[in-house]
């Protein structure tokens, strides 16, 4: 339904619709308050039992794991050892509770009132009804996933972590050292950021506020004319025409922050000083740190590029190119140069923002459609099915099933032109809507950088077929030689190239299986190929019975894909049956 035009009709629409949300505020905040005490147990008690009831171990393989590390050297062993990990140790504990407990009760008392506002959008059905049931159950029910996943992020995730410092070796063949000759040089050029840039940064920040105090209501208020950005909907105004009141807050907000922020800019001039070996380009940051946050301050506001202060060089090594460009400012992204429309913005689903968890359901929707396929010819067998129900996993299915997903995306990308990576024929990934946060840049621009390095590679259909099945058999050359797959490229040179690719596949694939959720989503992925070997073969597969609490917060993220999936699935089997 399109907005109402004009300020009259918009005012009219507002004035019609406040009882309806007052309404709908008052039994949302009802439900958060029965909720919020049965939350908030659920979360802070589950959380706590696991920080608690592991925390020794995380300790005593902590140490252990420095100790054994190959990439430290003696003098950092000896200082994160007596200086970094029990401050660790005691605070990771207390903020881990008190976190718990915070965020079960806002979670408990906020979830209920979205849930509540989001029943009556349109294409709902019975909407008095899940005006009263929504927010209550489902609540619950994710509060139990949370806990779970912490489980999973401390006791899985946390260990291969470990494991990964204790056998990996130091790149290069030189382990991390402290040098203790620039050590000295070092303090003092953080202790001088910290005296210029604090101040100075302060200063700055709030001759700004006012100008962003401004700024923010102008925008704002231009918006609910227009009934664009934030009042676009009807149901967001009442939050937005609360913006507007609580904008000075923000901006307060924003200027403390730049107070707080300044204190690690300047003491990061030590990290530099230590870094170039170099006591000068330690000084030399002091400087361009205030360049580099008036430059940053002036994109956000919209303001004039450029900066009053000098920018000298702090670094080394540094392109040429960009120290040109970059010389006078900050460059600005092209959201900067031409703000794009904001209703047009939020109309085009094509550059609608992608979450990261609606990223993984995507990758184990393929993973799904995949695994059944790989089930039907054999490929994957009931004992990669046991071995994933085992303690001890499967790297056939946990590492190489989704690792074999993302290489097909990369390969039907390059083969496609696409600027992004293509997930399943449904979800592209492009710079433009890949999830914000920044830990995800991790794994999106290296798998970039693989898709076009395969697409200069050029491969053929059995080279293609012999990246696909080493990337999912995890080199396994018994198995890589039983499957029906032909034989390993005749160019040595071509052969090591794609085991590369291969190994980094398998390499991001294992950092992502430590994202919270993964485990979760892994557990329904085996059990539905569980499902298929079963009606392929027959025969139960053994698998560990869980209690009823796991059987409680397991996610059916599957169950609807299971029901549509399974009536092509038998069709296929029985066709493949038929033919054999």
């Amino acid at each position: 339904m399109e907005p109402p035009t004009g300020f009259s009709a918009s005012l009219l629409s507002f004035i019609r619709f406040l009882p309806f949300f007052i309404g709908l505020l008052l039994l949302g905040t009802t439900k958060g308050i029965l909720f919020c005490p049965l939350i908030c147990l659920i979360i802070a008690t589950g959380n706590t039992a696991i920080i608690l009831g592991l925390w020794i171990v995380h300790a005593v393989w902590t140490y252990y794991c420095v100790v054994r590390a190959k990439q430290f050297g003696p003098i950092l062993k000896l200082v994160i050892g007596l200086c970094v990990l029990p401050v660790l140790l005691v605070v990771y504990p207390i903020v881990g509770i008190l976190g718990s407990i915070v965020g079960g009760a806002a979670y408990g008392f906020l979830s209920p009132i979205f849930a509540t506002l989001e029943a009556v959008e349109e294409g709902k059905d019975d909407k008095f009804y899940h005006c009263f049931i929504d927010g209550t159950w489902s609540t619950v029910e994710k509060s139990c996933m949370v806990v779970r996943d912490v489980n999973d992020v401390c006791f899985l995730s946390y260990f291969s972590v470990m494991d990964d410092l204790r056998q990996k070796g130091p790149p290069n063949a030189k382990y991390y050292e402290i040098r203790l000759l620039y050590i000295p040089g070092a303090l003092i050029a953080a202790v001088i950021g910290i005296i210029v840039d604090l101040p100075i940064i302060s200063f700055v920040a709030l001759c700004k506020g006012p100008y962003m105090l401004f700024k923010g209501w102008h925008r704002l208020f231009h918006d609910l004319v227009g009934r664009e950005g934030p009042f676009l909907e009807t149901i967001c105004v009442p939050f937005a025409g609360l913006a507007i009141l609580l904008w000075p807050l923000a901006v307060a907000g924003a200027i403390l922050a730049s107070m707080l922020t300044s204190f690690f800019l300047g003491a990061y001039a030590g990290i530099v000083a230590y870094q170039e070996s170099s006591f000068l380009f330690g000084l030399s940051y002091v400087v361009a740190a205030l360049a580099i946050y008036d430059e940053y301050s002036n994109d956000i506001l919209d303001m004039p590029e450029g900066s009053c202060f000098p920018r000298p060089q702090f670094r080394k090594e540094v392109d040429t190119s960009q120290r040109t460009s970059n010389s006078n400012s900050v460059l600005r992204p092209s959201s900067f140069r031409k703000a794009p429309s904001r209703t047009s913005s939020m109309k085009n689903n094509n550059i609608a923002e992608l979450k990261s968890f609606e990223l993984l359901d995507a990758l184990f929707k393929e993973c799904f459609r995949v695994g059944e396929k790989l089930v039907s010819e054999g490929i994957i067998t009931r004992k990669d099915i046991k071995e994933a129900n085992s303690g001890n996993g499967s790297r056939v299915i946990s590492i190489g099933l989704p690792a074999y997903c993302l290489v097909q995306g990369l390969l039907r990308s390059a083969k496609l032109n696409s600027v992004g990576i293509m997930i399943s024929d449904e979800t592209e990934l492009t710079t433009s809507n890949r999830p914000r946060e920044t830990f995800f840049d991790w794994f999106v621009n290296p798998l970039l950088i693989i898709k076009e390095q395969i697409k200069a590679e050029n491969l053929s259909v059995s080279e293609e077929d012999y990246l696909c099945k080493l990337v999912l058999l995890s080199g396994d050359a018994d198995r890589l030689k039983n499957s029906s797959v032909g034989p390993a490229p005749e160019s040595e040179v071509k052969r090591a190239e794609l085991e590369a690719l291969a190994r980094r596949l398998q390499g991001i694939t294992k950092s992502m299986s430590r994202f919270p959720t993964f485990k979760r989503r892994f557990d329904d992925l085996v059990r539905s190929l569980s499902d298929d070997l079963t009606e392929i073969h027959g025969g139960p597969i053994m698998t560990r019975s869980k209690s009823a609490f796991a059987r409680l917060i397991s996610l059916k993220s599957f169950k609807g894909t299971r029901a549509n999936g399974s009536a092509q699935g038998s069709q296929h089997v029985a066709k493949d049956l038929e033919n054999s």
